[in-house]
Parts: C-alpha cells; sequence; structure tokens
C-alpha cells in the first residue's frame, strides 16, 4: 500500500474534524450555555463534557479498532462530527445542551486513538515524523475552529447559523474517511476472526504493558502542566496590566511554535531515539512553567510561552510514537485507547489542580508544585522506560 495516499487523507480529516469540533466548542458554546441560563458551575461541566466521553470512551474505541478494523471505526467516530452539531439549534435549555456534549464528545473520543494507530501502523518508518505532522493538522484545525466560530457568530449573531455551518463542516471528514482503504494489516485481519476474545485479550495485554502505562502516564504528566497553563496565563497576564491583545498573541506564539515544532520533535525522535526527545522536552516544560510567573513583561512571557510549546512539540509525538513501538502486534488500537484515556485525564485534571493551588498559595509555589511534578514524571519514565529503538 502506498501510505501516502491515505496519510494525506488522513491529515485532512484531523484538520477539518477539529475544526468543525472546536468551532462547536470555543468561544462559542460557552456564550450559547450562558445564553440558555447556564449557572457558572453547570457551565464548566458543559464545556468538560467532551472531555469526560474521551476518558471513558477512547480505551474501547481504540480496542475494537484492533477487532473490526480502523476504517470502520474511522466511519463510526466521524458520523458524531456529522450528525450532532445539526442538534445544537434544537437544544433551548441546559440539560440538554449538556447531554448533547457527551454525545458529540464520542467524535473525538473514537477518532482520536483510532487515527493514531492507522498512521502508527502505516508508517512504520518515519513513524514519529508522520504523527508529528498528523497532529500538527489537527492543532491546525483546532487553531482556526475558534477563531472562525467567534466570526461567524460576530457576523451572524445566530447560534442555528453558527452551528449548521459547523454542521456542514463536520460532513466533510466523513466523506474523506468513506474514501479511505481498509486496514486490516496481517496481524489485524488474522486476529479479526477471534472476535471479542481477541478483544478481551487486548485489553488485558495492554493494562498489564507497564511501559506503555508509563508512556501514557508522561504525556498526561505534562498535559496536567500544559492545562494549568492554558487556564490561568491569561489571568495572570491580565492581573499583570497586559491587554487582550497582547495575551492573545502570547498564547499564539505558544501554540505556533507546537504546532510547527511537532514534526521536528517526531523526526528527531526518529533519529536519536523517542526517549532522549521526551526527557529533553519534560524538563524543558518543567523548568519553563514557573518561570512564566516570576515576569510581567510581554516579550519575556512571549519567549517563554513559546519555549513551554516547544517541550510540549518534542514531548506529544515522540509518545504517540513511542507508545506504538511498545504496543505489542494487533494492539496498536488498544494502546492508542489507553494513551488517549491517560491523557484526557491529565488535560482535564491540570486546571482543576492548579485553580485549588492557586487559591492556596498563589501563581508561582503553584506553577512551581506542578512543574517538579512534570520533573518527577521525567524521572520515572527515564528510570521505567527503555527506548525500543536502542535496544
Amino acid at each position: 500500500m502506498n501510505i501516502w495516499g491515505p496519510f494525506v487523507q488522513l491529515c485532512a480529516v484531523t484538520l477539518l474534524a477539529r475544526l468543525s469540533y472546536q468551532m462547536a466548542r470555543s468561544p462559542v458554546l460557552p456564550r450559547f450555555a450562558q445564553d440558555l441560563g447556564a449557572a457558572p458551575e453547570l457551565l464548566g461541566l458543559i464545556v468538560a463534557a467532551s472531555t469526560i466521553t474521551g476518558v471513558f470512551i477512547k480505551f474501547p474505541a481504540g480496542a475494537l479498532s484492533d477487532v473490526i478494523g480502523r476504517r470502520r471505526m474511522l466511519v463510526f467516530g466521524t458520523l458524531f462530527f456529522a450528525g450532532p452539531p445539526f442538534l445544537y439549534p434544537l437544544v433551548h435549555s441546559p440539560a440538554p445542551l449538556l447531554l448533547l456534549r457527551f454525545l458529540h464528545g464520542f467524535s473525538t473520543a473514537i477518532f482520536s486513538p483510532v487515527a493514531s494507530a492507522y498512521v502508527a501502523r502505516l508508517a512504520e518508518e518515519g513513524r514519529g515524523e508522520k504523527l508529528g505532522w498528523f497532529a500538527s493538522m489537527g492543532d491546525i484545525g483546532g487553531t482556526v475552529g475558534p477563531l472562525l466560530g467567534g466570526l461567524v457568530l460576530y457576523a451572524t449573531a445566530s447560534y442555528p447559523m453558527t452551528y449548521l455551518l459547523v454542521g456542514i463542516l463536520g460532513v466533510l471528514p466523513l466523506f474523506l474517511v468513506l474514501k479511505l482503504p481498509d486496514d486490516p494489516g496481517p496481524t489485524e485481519r488474522q486476529n479479526a476472526h477471534a472476535g471479542w476474545f481477541h478483544l478481551k485479550a487486548g485489553v488485558l495485554d495492554v493494562l498489564a504493558n507497564r511501559p506503555v502505562l508509563v508512556a501514557s502516564s508522561v504525556e498526561a504528566g505534562m498535559y496536567v502542566g500544559y492545562g494549568a497553563l492554558l487556564g490561568f496565563l491569561p489571568l495572570y497576564a491580565k492581573a499583570a496590566g497586559l491587554n487582550d491583545a497582547e495575551i492573545g498573541i502570547i498564547l499564539g506564539g505558544q501554540l505556533a511554535t507546537t504546532m510547527a515544532a511537532k514534526p521536528i520533535g517526531g523526526r528527531l525522535s526518529d533519529r536519536l531515539g523517542r526517549k532522549p526527545l521526551i526527557l529533553i522536552g519534560l524538563l524543558l516544560c518543567a523548568a519553563i512553567l514557573p518561570l512564566i510567573v516570576l515576569t510581567e513583561r510581554f516579550a519575556l512571557l512571549f519567549v517563554l510561552s513559546a519555549l513551554f510549546g516547544l517541550g510540549v512539540a518534542f514531548v506529544t509525538p515522540s509518545t504517540t510514537a513511542l507508545v506504538a513501538d511498545l504496543a505489542k502486534a494487533g494492539r496498536i488500537g488498544s494502546a492508542m485507547g489507553v494513551f488517549g484515556t491517560i491523557w484526557d485525564f491529565g488535560e482535564a485534571l491540570g486546571p482543576i489542580l492548579a485553580g485549588f493551588l492557586i487559591a492556596f498559595v498563589g501563581y508561582f509555589p503553584a506553577f512551581a508544585l506542578i512543574g517538579s511534578l512534570i520533573a518527577l514524571t521525567a524521572l520515572i519514565f527515564a528510570k521505567s522506560v527503555k527506548d525500543p529503538q536502542r535496544i
């Protein structure tokens, strides 16, 4: 199979899917929930609902893809990008909106681990670089989505019109996935006949695979810091006297650095090994995080935020490729499901933990403690996981 055709298709799918999904989520969703009368506590739950779906669904979705095939699961997942957006105009109170957000969350919960497994299965050589490009395409969609959503809502002053466009964009990934070739692979095709027995065996194998669990926890540990930064850097910068445009530039610089450097980080991990890149990225994030809240200068905040983004770009494609490297034959989907579940847990925990710590001890001690957690994660990873490329 020529991997470039399916790989480029998957990059287009993740770009469009993330664009549609993030357009529905930010900044449109909080405004919509608030206008429906959601209290702040319920509004926060509505925003987080899709991530909670991922915690419960990513693992079984990845495991199922090992049994019934990646393409079938991708078709199933993209149905949730295409369908739920058209239901938002029918919502007139907060409770149904919460349920709809859980439903819409099935889209990324199914798509993310299965698509990563598909890419990893296609690209056994240059796996890190291709996973880096794949992640960057998703990041582009995730960046453009909120911008487009805000512009459309501003131009139309209409939630139904905005979500109609979200739905139209969400249908496109489904059409592209339908054109993907099957990806059974020799191992998957053989094991598919084992049906549910193979599914159970795959789940147990991955849960018993300590290096996969540790490598997945590395991503979660880093995303505790990432979630804390995205949640509270805007508030810190605002209190420091920066205006909204300056704050946007700082966050945009971090995101742009991450997007641009992910393919580079993935390529370096292919050449130098996964473990060195992961450790460099973790230690960079751990060191930068507390430094960010020691300055109030725009230029320095921009540089530090971009350096944190560079650390993220080194870790994410490398850990994704490492999990694929460590997975047993026929278990890549299950491994990616575990990876996504643990990742989501870390991302959800970050702002919650930071919020409590900042309330009790302030910004610098809070970010220093979270940075120490990332450094501890690096230490545990260094002692617990061997780089399969170096064995």
